[in-house]
């Protein structure tokens, strides 16, 4: 059954966050970024996403270095685009360089959301 399967996998990501994931969720959480409830870990199709707004149907990655040019990463935007989603990619190192920078860029997606 792939739903329960992927609400396993979501609830062990959950547990295994990654440093980078840590610091954006601290940040996403309670609905910091303009009142927005984002999850974490959230299944979609035959994915987990790493954080999702459900109301503005807005999907946040964090890539690490792996990552790169991914036709895995794509097909997955591409499915998740496909149940309705934006999907807006940052890098790790992004999240922890830049976080204010992040946080910005998702802001604006939020705002073009509403808009839609």
């Amino acid at each position: 059954m792939v739903e329960k399967r992927l609400t396993r996998t979501a609830r062990t990501l959950r547990s295994a966050m990654t440093e980078p994931e840590k610091l954006v969720w601290s940040r996403l959480r309670g609905g910091q970024i303009e009142g927005a409830k984002f999850v974490r870990q959230f299944p979609i199709g035959n994915a987990v996403a790493d954080f999702a707004c459900r109301n503005a149907r807005l999907v946040i990655e964090l890539d690490g270095g792996q990552h790169s040019r991914s036709a895995t990463d794509a097909a997955r935007t591409r499915m998740i685009e496909a149940h309705g989603y934006t999907v807006v990619r940052f890098w790790n190192n992004d999240a922890i360089e830049n976080i204010e920078g992040v946080l910005e860029t998702i802001a604006a997606q939020l705002a073009i959301a509403r808009n839609r």
